[in-house]
């Protein structure tokens, strides 16, 4: 339950796999990163020509990687539907053709689209190079990205020992009581998956449920950590395609929190994102673990891989 002022939301179901999917498509940059662009629904086929439709394809240009994207109600069951559906799909991207396809959805996407461009020119990419960078990310195998209602055992075993690395994101509806029409969709915070599955994850150890299940490091663990101090400063800098170059200072709270313009965040990203957008980006999503640096000049997400390079 949500409570709003004299509002109560509560949970409820998903109306149609074809909701939680336009859900998706309004809010991928939550899903698959700040620097990522949603690329639509395309016929793509195996090798001996059956064809399938995944619900979208995902360029995260930032980390320099892509999924194959396939909105899940948990109701149509993992092994009746979503298994063999997700497993059709892997072999079907490995099709010369069907990489060509998403390629050329993903090149005509970014023509039409200056906030794409924007991306690129913000990871130092010339335009004249794009489809180069398009070229060699989706000769990477693809992330299995799963947006779903709910998790189960069942569907994190299958996760656990697929092939492929798998995402899954956990996304919860909440009407208001007394008014359906009010709707509020819950997201996971920073970008993190409820489940992330990569090879290192594919064993069948009894510590493999433990890696399954992603460390989330937070801001507190850092300076639990030793690696940054309650009152340290740190510092992002951010020039919008049509602004100034300007510098933002930001000061870690006892809590973890950030303070940044008068104002506090709990969460790096949104902390990042109030300085981006009063820098005048319309931008609705930023990295923060990567935006903002340390005095010694080390971002937060350089800070946090060396904390889970020790676990």
């Amino acid at each position: 339950m949500l409570k709003l002022k004299d509002s109560i939301f509560i949970e409820a179901s998903f109306s149609s796999e074809q909701e939680l999917e336009n859900v998706v498509l309004d809010n991928f940059g939550y899903l698959f990163g700040p620097n990522s662009f949603y690329l639509p629904k395309a016929l793509i086929s195996t090798y001996d020509k059956s064809g399938t439709i995944p619900d979208g394809f995902a360029i995260d240009i930032e980390q320099k990687k892509w999924f194959l994207v396939e909105a899940e109600l948990l109701r149509h069951r993992v092994w009746e539907h979503i298994a063999p559906q997700i497993t059709k799909q892997t072999i079907s991207i490995h099709n010369p053709s069907s990489k060509k396809i998403i390629e050329e959805l993903a090149v005509k996407q970014i023509d039409a689209d200056p906030r794409i461009k924007e991306l690129f020119t913000d990871a130092g990419i010339r335009e004249i190079n794009i489809r180069k960078e398009i070229n060699e990310i989706l000769a990477k195998d693809p992330i299995i990205g799963i947006p779903i209602d709910k998790i189960s055992e069942d569907l994190k075993a299958w996760a656990k020992t697929f092939k492929y690395a798998i995402n899954l994101w956990q996304i919860k509806k909440f009407i208001e009581f007394g008014n359906p029409e009010s709707v509020i969709y819950e997201f996971p915070e920073e970008f993190k998956p409820e489940i992330e599955t990569s090879e290192k994850t594919k064993d069948t150890s009894e510590d493999s449920d433990k890696q399954l299940a992603r460390y989330d490091v937070e801001i507190l663990d850092l300076v639990h950590a030793g690696y940054i101090k309650v009152g340290d400063e740190l510092t992002m800098i951010y020039k919008p395609s049509a602004g100034e170059r300007k510098t933002y200072k930001g000061i870690v709270l006892e809590d973890g929190s950030i303070s940044i313009l008068g104002k506090t965040f709990s969460s790096p990203s949104f902390a990042a994102l109030f300085g981006i957008q009063n820098a005048g980006s319309d931008r609705k999503t930023v990295n923060g673990w990567t935006s903002w640096k340390t005095s010694s000049g080390k971002t937060l997400s350089e800070i946090r891989d060396e904390i889970l390079s020790k676990e």
